[in-house]
């Protein structure tokens, strides 16, 4: 069985969150999901993937999703590759970010915590229980 199950998400800098939804919800036609105050995630239409809008990291990159990043992390190190930044938590579960042999950075996350919980307008407030 595959370490990675899919895209979790990519993921965008904006300076501003209210441009950034402007451009990719208003005007690009992308259905949003949930927000917080800094971030924003929006619809890919034909993908159980998110366009995750954030104002606090000018890093580009694309999330994927484990089913432990704790132990992708021991398995991708036993494989070859290397922990840039060990396991942390995050508000669905746990983080990890790794590098392959060859350098390309793996942004591995889990929901062990439960996807993230909205009100009518989107906005995030809580966990759904896993």
């Amino acid at each position: 069985m595959a370490l990675i199950r899919k895209v979790d998400c990519v993921r965008l800098y904006v300076p501003d969150l209210e441009a950034g939804l402007s451009f990719y919800r208003d005007r690009l036609g992308h259905e949003l999901i949930w927000r917080t105050a800094t971030a924003a995630g929006l619809r890919l239409p034909e993908s159980e993937a998110e366009l995750l809008l954030q104002t606090e990291d000018q890093r580009r990159e694309v999330d994927l999703l484990v089913d432990s990043a704790d132990e992708a992390a021991a398995f991708i190190e036993q494989a070859g590759g290397k922990v840039i930044v060990p396991p942390f938590d995050i508000q669905i579960g746990r983080c990890v970010i790794l590098a392959d042999p060859w350098g390309n950075p793996l942004v591995l996350l889990d929901a062990s915590k439960g996807l993230l919980k909205t009100d009518a307008d989107g906005n995030v407030i809580g966990n759904i229980n896993p």
